[in-house]
C-alpha cells in the first residue's frame, strides 16, 4: 500500500504546474531525485499556532521526563532514542519518556517499539500516549525538560517549532530539513550516533545555563513561524500561477 501511494505522489507531483516545498531541503530533494525544475518549486516553511503553543505553566507529570512527538516509523529513529535513553537512567533514576503519536500505518511498528523497549529494560520508563489535543500537547511541551526529535529524515519537522514556542529546550537531528527549523536555538546531533544523542540530552539536563539559553533562543527562532505567514505566501504563489495561466 505505501508502495502504491508513493508512485501515485510521485505521479501527481510531476504533473503539478507548480509545486510548494516545506523547505529548502524538500526542494533540494524535488530537484535532485525527481528532476524537478527549479523554476515550478516555491519554498513556504509551515506555521505554529502562537495561540496554542506557548509557554504554560503546568505539570501533566509528576515525574521530570524527556518529551518525543511523532509515530513509530523506522526513519523516526526510535530505537536509537531508546538506547540512548537508557544509557541516562543510571545517572537519572526518575527521569521518564513520553512519546506522544499513534505508531503509524502498519501495527508492526507498535510491536517491534515494544519489543525494543523490553530487551532494553526500561518498559516502565516509557509512557504512550496516542492521541491529545493540541492544548494538551502544548502542555507537555511547556513542561518537558526537552524535546528529543533524532529523525533520520523529515520534509520539515513540526515538533521541534511547536516545542521551541512553548519553551522546550529541543535536541535533534543535523539532517534533512530540521536545521532549518531549529536555526541555532537548539542542539543538533548525528542520528546515527547514540552516544552523541545521550551526552546531547545530559547537557540540557544538567547545565541550567545552558536550558536557559536554548528556551530563549526557541522562543525567538519560533517567532519567525506562523500559519498566518504560511498563508500570506501560499495565496501570492497561487496568485502568481493563475496568472502565468499554468
Amino acid at each position: 500500500t505505501e508502495k502504491i501511494l508513493l508512485k501515485l505522489d510521485i505521479k501527481g507531483i510531476k504533473r503539478a504546474s507548480h509545486i510548494i516545498a516545506d523547505s529548502q531541503n524538500t526542494r533540494r530533494d524535488l530537484i535532485k531525485y525527481l528532476k524537478i525544475p527549479d523554476d515550478k518549486i516555491s519554498v513556504i516553511y509551515c506555521g505554529v499556532d502562537h495561540s496554542i503553543f506557548k509557554p504554560y505553566n503546568v505539570k501533566p507529570s509528576n515525574k521530570p521526563y524527556i518529551l518525543y512527538v511523532g509515530s513509530e516509523r523506522p526513519r523516526k529513529n526510535l530505537g536509537r532514542l531508546f538506547e540512548a535513553f537508557a544509557e541516562l537512567k543510571g545517572e537519572f533514576p526518575e527521569l521518564k519518556l513520553v512519546k506522544i503519536g499513534v505508531g503509524g500505518r502498519s501495527e508492526e511498528f507498535r510491536r517491534d517499539t515494544i519489543k525494543e523497549l523490553d530487551s532494553l529494560g526500561i518498559s516502565r520508563d516509557i509512557t504512550f500516549v496516542d492521541w491529545t489535543s493540541q492544548l494538551d500537547l502544548a502542555h507537555y511541551y511547556s513542561s518537558a525538560q526537552l524535546l528529543a526529535y533524532p529523525s533520520l529524515y523529515e520534509g520539515f519537522g513540526l515538533p521541534p517549532l511547536e516545542a521551541m514556542a512553548c519553551g522546550c529546550p529541543v535536541v535533534t537531528s543535523n539532517t534533512s530539513s530540521l536545521p532549518e527549523v531549529l536555526g541555532k536555538a537548539g542542539i543538533m546531533v548525528n542520528p546515527y550516533d547514540i552516544h552523541a544523542l545521550a551526552q546531547a540530552m545530559r547537557q540540557v539536563l544538567t547545565d541550567s545555563r545552558l536550558r536557559d539559553n536554548m528556551i530563549r533562543k526557541g522562543l525567538e527562532q519560533a517567532k519567525r513561524f506562523s500559519w498566518e505567514k504560511t498563508a500570506e505566501q501560499t495565496q501570492e504563489v497561487y496568485n502568481k500561477v493563475a496568472k502565468l495561466g499554468l
